[in-house]
């Protein structure tokens, strides 16, 4: 008895420091997309994270985590746990509800910030309040609940997403693609002609702290979803995802290189996160090696599909459908081919990597999986978005734009410079 004290305890401390891991990646979003985007909307992105956190943990307490883990009605959606009272039993956890609670509450305020980026520096900020407390409240806790929960439909086909490139980072970034194509592109992105003019980061070093912070928060995301610390992957997950990474980032200098010229620190920053969104999936399923092949793919994915968005006048600032979208389906499916026999045994699954004899079973319903979060993802954040717009405009006004949200919308510069204070003078 007395060991299994110590053993609960120690699971509690690993999943509480590793919750606060994740959520300092806040920061680090916070970080990265305020260098991405110009210094008038740099006070505009603090504030959506601020949302994040603030209304996400909320929604989530009051009824999000209900819908997502509660007691099972039909494979779709839970139906207990509202402000964690209730039916909650079926949670068997060495962790109470409260600890698991908090852990889960870190991922759902990271995948409303995925969209954040792609809406940057044009969305009104009331308008987005509306949708985080959707994201937050409904698109993501019932898709989470399909995979994650007891009784979820695509749990019980067998899908794996041990930390949720599908669950959140797929989800995340087919929300961003539709919220993107929903509000349009910033006023002077894409020239009449069908042309691209580049919009120059306001502070890569800062957009770069940003990334180093994410990459060490990442540790927490996929380490701490073993939710014990005990769990003997700890340290292969660990090291996966550090080489997925590293893979991700390396591919992206190399291919960078190779089609510019010269190494593009946006996409090398991109390329390292799209190796960590990758491999989230199958950290503690794949080998080594595997992760490096996925970080590497997604990276290079990612550079293509940044392309491709620019082609089809599509405006995401800092590349949220390219590095979370795309990167998390090449993580999604990669299970399907690259998991381990003894991995996937280990976890009770009865299937495993195509490549490893496991047969075309677990690709499938890796595929099926994806498709179906990616659909909802994409639906529902058209039709919330299409909801919210007469109620609150989604898109801010031209002057407000121009001038730049931070004294638009907020009234305050991120940057004690005369010129913002003339501007701010202007408005008021």
């Amino acid at each position: 008895m007395e060991l299994t004290n110590i053993a609960s305890g120690l699971d509690t401390i690993w999943v509480v420091l590793t919750a606060a891991m994740i959520l300092l990646m806040e920061g680090g979003f916070a970080l990265l997309e305020a260098g991405f985007v110009r210094q008038k909307n740099a006070v505009s992105i603090i504030m959506k994270v601020f949302v994040d956190i603030a209304f996400g943990a909320l929604v989530f307490y009051f009824f999000g985590f209900a819908l997502m883990y509660g007691k099972d009605a039909s494979g779709l959606i839970g139906s207990s746990g509202f402000m964690m009272k209730g039916n909650l039993a079926h949670i068997d956890l060495s962790i109470s509800h409260e600890t698991f609670w908090f852990f889960q509450c870190a991922f759902v305020i990271a995948v409303i910030s995925i969209v954040s980026g792609a809406v940057a520096e044009r969305i009104n900020f009331r308008a987005y309040i509306l949708y985080t407390i959707a994201m937050t409240g409904i698109i993501y806790p019932i898709a989470g609940h399909w995979v994650w929960s007891v009784g979820g439909w695509l749990g019980k086909l067998g899908m794996i997403d041990f930390a949720g490139s599908a669950v959140i980072h797929a989800l995340g970034g087919f929300s961003a693609l539709a919220a993107a194509i929903f509000i349009g592109p910033r006023i002077g992105k894409f020239a009449a002609g069908g042309s691209s003019n580049i919009v120059p980061p306001s502070n890569l070093p800062l957009a770069s702290v940003g990334a180093f912070i994410l990459w060490f928060g990442w540790f927490g995301f996929n380490s701490g979803s073993t939710l014990s610390a005990t769990n003997g992957s700890i340290g292969h997950i660990a090291v996966t995802t550090m080489l997925a990474a590293a893979a991700g980032g390396a591919a992206c200098i190399l291919l960078t290189m190779l089609r510019y010229r010269k190494a593009d620190p946006p996409m090398v920053i991109n390329g390292s996160l799209a190796g960590l969104v990758g491999i989230t999936a199958g950290c503690a399923f794949v080998s080594d090696l595997a992760a490096i092949v996925i970080g590497a793919v997604s990276g290079v994915a990612m550079v293509f599909a940044t392309e491709f968005l620019e082609r089809k006048q599509i405006d995401d600032p800092v590349g949220a459908f390219a590095v979370h979208g795309v990167s998390g389906s090449i993580g999604t499916l990669a299970v399907g081919l690259l998991a381990l026999p003894e991995a996937a045994e280990g976890v009770g699954r009865g299937h495993y990597g195509l490549l490893y004899g496991g047969g075309w079973s677990l690709l499938g319903v890796q595929a099926l999986g994806l498709v179906v979060i990616a659909v909802w993802g994409f639906a529902l954040t058209w039709l919330f978005l299409k909801l919210i717009n007469p109620l609150v405009r989604v898109r801010v006004s031209r002057d407000e734009e121009l001038v730049g949200l931070d004294v638009g919308i907020h009234g305050v510069p991120a940057y004690s410079q005369e010129q913002d204070f003339i501007e701010l003078a202007k408005m008021k």
